[in-house]
């Protein structure tokens, strides 16, 4: 079993380094989608995932259109603020892939307007002027809903 963590055009290491962390602390896997904001090699990536990066299940792709040719058919869902649908509501199953948007711009805006019935979004305050939640924070909010309502297989 495996919740798949993809990352749409990451740019900050330490955020993809984290995500990593909690990937491979999950036996998630986690795909990252080109272009990448930084090298795979970058001092600080590797920081950030600490001595964890042996251990994730990692996935590289060209481009979206490529990650999207590969599991085509498989269940996604976007994470992004335009989501209708809380994350909590979302029904998780097994191998489902859980998309994130580059820090700066999210998903791309009409990958999301066809994709409607599977947006999801964290709540968060109709008073504060934050854009979104930091995405590795994200992540791992949706990661372990998923989990959650998979009453966390393997994990201890």
């Amino acid at each position: 079993m495996a919740i798949h963590i993809v990352l749409v055009e990451p740019e900050i290491p330490p955020n993809t380094g984290n995500i990593a962390r909690s990937a491979a602390a999950t036996d998630s896997v986690l795909h990252l989608v080109k272009p990448l904001g930084f090298s795979l090699d970058e001092k600080s990536l590797r920081r950030a995932g600490l001595d964890y990066w042996p251990y994730v299940k990692l996935e590289v792709h060209e481009s979206l259109d490529e990650f999207l040719e590969i599991y085509e058919g498989r269940r996604m869902w976007l994470s992004t603020t335009k989501g209708g649908k809380l994350y909590t509501n979302a029904d998780f199953r097994d191998e489902d892939m859980i998309l994130f948007g580059k820090e700066t711009a999210g998903l791309p805006r009409d990958f999301i307007e066809a994709h409607k019935e599977q947006a999801i979004r964290i709540p968060m305050s109709e008073s504060t002027r934050l854009r979104s939640f930091n995405l590795s924070n994200a992540a791992n909010i949706v990661l372990f809903e998923a989990l959650r309502q998979l009453d966390f297989p393997g994990l201890k």
